[in-house]
């Protein structure tokens, strides 16, 4: 058999669930098409297919139905497992408790290859122009510029024309009133041909024609006329709602410059963005966009994140810190060497993963749909009922129950319905990527809403990754004298722990004196000479060897030692000169994001490699349960475990070492930068690691849910009402179509509420 493998399209004027709907059931019986994924909002439709399926044909057929469609360019590529491991940043679990550690292996970009939107006309976009009953409007531009607009437009027109020759010459008035209809009627009905042709026979567009037409010949034209000329205003209506969603998430991309400043043999030169190529050195001026994603070579300044991740408070960054595409420079010239090329980029990683994330249908999204494959034959079914058995069985007036059954089935258009879950989701998807939340898929964000435990990785996760200076001990020195020997001595070292020395040297601003005879001590520490002195710097016990320590400097230093803390002691010529202690410390924000889990009612449990007295230490400051010294099969188990205990599980890392873990839970979400690996594998990220979001996530998806059965009750119920009111002869045929159009606008606009700013619950 054939390998099955996938290939994404770029599908130019659908706009709602009945596309999508028509679309996904012409391609789906194309030879060779095992699985086809409509997303109406990104405007994409992937399908999974054999290697011998004639893409042209399946092209061909969408052509058909009156969409414009183009290939994504790249090969088709083999269909992959739904789970994959998840594997970020490789910080790891680093034990501190000592001085001899390897340094951290930060990964660098390591960016898969991405295949550009290509957005060329296909040859056979002309092909059956016209025929598409949603064409709600350009991408931009006015909504009287679309086909659909001026078709409305000139529907209106002959409908108040109808009127005022009805008036003027009642004689002719019902003649009037045809050609009204049939002037919006007949693209209709050419579009309820080809979508019957391609497989869906119970469209939107069937309904009116049928519906029309009989009201025509049960001489109801002035109110089939009507009727037609709102099923056109209410499908331009849920196009302009639909299309919020969509440009949503599409207007991110729109913040990426268009142009850079590229440095070249000292010179600098404005060049198009797209054209960065990796390693490229660019110059970002004071207020301007940065143009593409990098490591700043040199200057230092405030940025603006928030179109990236949300962060409203500009974050302070210099040498060697990442900056994102789209973000704006503060006060400082920067030159920043470009990490990706543009199809690459923060904000294009984003919007690539929203767009596939709103192909992947929720549980509730698929039943919908299922449900839908039943009820709208079914309505067709009672409509006929309606129409026939009063009149033949009771003796009932057949034009009465003719309009009835005609309006009943415009009352059962399943439209509303079907958009109420892919509205609620594409905007929920859409708002949270805006906040640096990125969901793959609805299934995750369904799934996210019934979270009940949070395993979370300690270091570079619930921790910032990396050391810092904590405590400084002055016993024959000052605390400033500590400082910058150390620092004197630590100068060029790439350790985690002289880092975090330097680091601290540089925020007190000393002046660290020139070094020489530099040696190290393998797993001791290291000694120099400095200013003519003979400086000593390591392990507590290393010191210890050298010098005698007091009863009293012991039991300070043992105290930071049972906080978690890394201690390296200073001795300068024979003086025990002070202390340094180090801890990766908590995330600024992590005490208060799982106080926001916890206050959801959900448990919490650290998961960590490191030692158990320093996980014990953050767990104690932060409030959360601690396994301590596990190996990543260890946290795997504990997972298992969790799940067994019927708990529904998300674990968060950002590591290698947390893969299997992530891997085996209900949700696994990647903590950190988001443009690495975990991006693509996970089945969440948190862009910009705040242990805040995790909780945020889980508040966007219970606000989701509850939107998706608010949408729920207003389809049916409007339906249901407008369904009794019928039959008792109180509503008619126009009413009837406000019912359908009326009620997918509401759905979606409700929906769109979602794109308001997310709180943690």
């Amino acid at each position: 058999m054939a390998e099955a493998t996938q290939t994404r399209y770029r599908v130019e004027g659908m706009d709602c669930a009945s596309c999508a709907s028509k679309i996904d059931t012409a391609v789906r019986r194309m030879p060779g098409v095992t699985d086809v994924s409509v997303s109406v909002t990104a405007g994409t439709m992937t399908v999974k297919h054999d290697a011998v399926s004639d893409l042209t044909a399946i092209a061909k057929k969408v052509t058909g139905l009156g969409y414009s469609v183009s290939k994504i360019a790249g090969k088709a590529a083999p269909v992959a497992e739904p789970k994959q491991a998840c594997c970020g940043h490789d910080h790891g679990d680093h034990n501190h408790d000592g001085h001899d550690h390897a340094a951290h292996d930060h990964n660098g970009h390591d960016h898969a290859s991405h295949a550009r939107h290509d957005h060329s006309k296909p040859a056979t976009k002309e092909a059956v122009e016209g025929l598409h009953g949603h064409d709600h409007g350009p991408t931009n531009g006015p909504w009287w510029a679309s086909k659909k607009g001026r078709l409305t437009i000139l529907s209106g027109a002959a409908l108040v024309i109808a009127y005022a020759v009805g008036h003027l010459v009642p004689s002719i008035a019902s003649y009037a009133f045809i050609v009204a209809m049939l002037i919006g009627l007949i693209p209709i009905a050419r579009r309820a041909i080809m979508a019957a042709m391609a497989g869906t026979p119970f469209s939107i567009e069937m309904l009116m024609t049928i519906a029309a037409i009989g009201a025509v010949i049960i001489n109801a034209g002035e109110e089939a006329a009507a009727v037609v000329f709102l099923f056109l205003v209410g499908e331009l209506l849920e196009g302009v709602a639909a299309g919020k969603a969509r440009q949503s998430i599409q207007s991110l991309a729109a913040l990426v410059p268009k142009e850079a400043l590229l440095e070249e043999n000292g010179q600098t030169r404005t060049v198009p963005a797209a054209s960065l190529a990796v390693g490229a050195t660019i110059l970002v001026r004071p207020g301007d966009r940065i143009s593409a994603d990098g490591l700043i070579l040199s200057g230092e300044g405030a940025i603006d994140e928030a179109p990236v991740t949300g962060e409203s408070t500009p974050v302070r960054k210099g040498v060697d810190d990442r900056v994102f595409a789209g973000t704006i420079n503060g006060d400082a010239a920067l030159r920043v060497q470009v990490t990706a090329t543009a199809a690459d980029n923060t904000i294009a990683r984003v919007v690539k993963l929203v767009e596939e994330a709103q192909e992947s249908k929720a549980p509730t999204e698929r039943f919908i749909d299922r449900f839908s494959r039943y009820y709208t034959p079914g309505v067709v079914v009672v409509a006929a009922l309606v129409a026939i058995i009063p009149p033949l069985f009771l003796g009932g007036p057949w034009g009465e129950w003719v309009y009835k059954g005609l309006a009943i089935l415009l009352i059962g258009c399943p439209c509303a319905l079907v958009i109420s879950t892919p509205a609620a989701i594409a905007a929920s998807l859409s708002a949270g990527a805006r906040r640096g939340l990125l969901l793959k898929g609805g299934a995750v964000l369904e799934t996210l809403g019934t979270i009940t435990a949070v395993a979370l990785d300690k270091t570079g996760t619930l921790t910032e990754g990396k050391p810092k200076v904590t405590d400084i001990l002055a016993f024959g020195h000052s605390a400033a004298d500590v400082v910058t020997f150390a620092a004197a001595l630590e100068t060029g070292s790439s350790h985690p722990l002289a880092k975090a020395i330097l680091d601290r040297a540089a925020a007190d601003k000393v002046a660290i004196p020139t070094v020489s005879d530099a040696k190290a001590l393998g797993g001791k520490g290291v000694t120099a000479t400095v200013d003519g002195k003979a400086v000593f710097l390591g392990s507590p016990q290393a010191a210890g060897d050298r010098i005698a320590l007091s009863a009293e400097q012991t039991a300070a230093i043992t105290a930071l030692n049972d906080e978690g803390k890394t201690v390296s002691v200073l001795i300068i010529g024979d003086t025990l000169a002070g202390a340094i202690a180090m801890r990766d410390e908590p995330r600024a924000d992590a005490k208060s994001g799982l106080k926001a889990l916890t206050d959801a009612g959900v448990k919490i449990v650290m998961l960590t490699g490191d030692n158990k007295r320093t996980a014990t230490a953050i767990g104690k400051q932060l409030g959360i349960e601690v396994r301590a010294e596990l190996m990543p099969e260890d946290k795997q188990r504990i997972v298992g475990e969790m799940k067994q205990q019927g708990l529904v599980v998300a674990k968060v890392g950002d590591g290698i070492n947390d893969a299997p873990a992530l891997a085996a839970a209900d949700i696994g979400i990647a903590m950190g930068g988001g443009t690495d690996v975990a991006l693509e594998t996970a089945d969440a990220a948190v862009l910009h690691g705040r242990v805040g979001d995790v909780a945020e996530m889980i508040n966007l998806s219970k606000r989701t849910m509850g939107n998706i059965r608010q949408n729920i009750t207003i389809a049916l119920g409007l339906k249901a009402v407008f369904l009794v009111t019928t039959i008792a002869g109180i509503t008619g045929l126009w009413p009837a179509i406000l019912a359908d159009t009326g009620a997918t606008v509401l759905v979606t606009i409700n929906a769109l509420r979602l794109l308001a700013p997310v709180r943690a619950a």
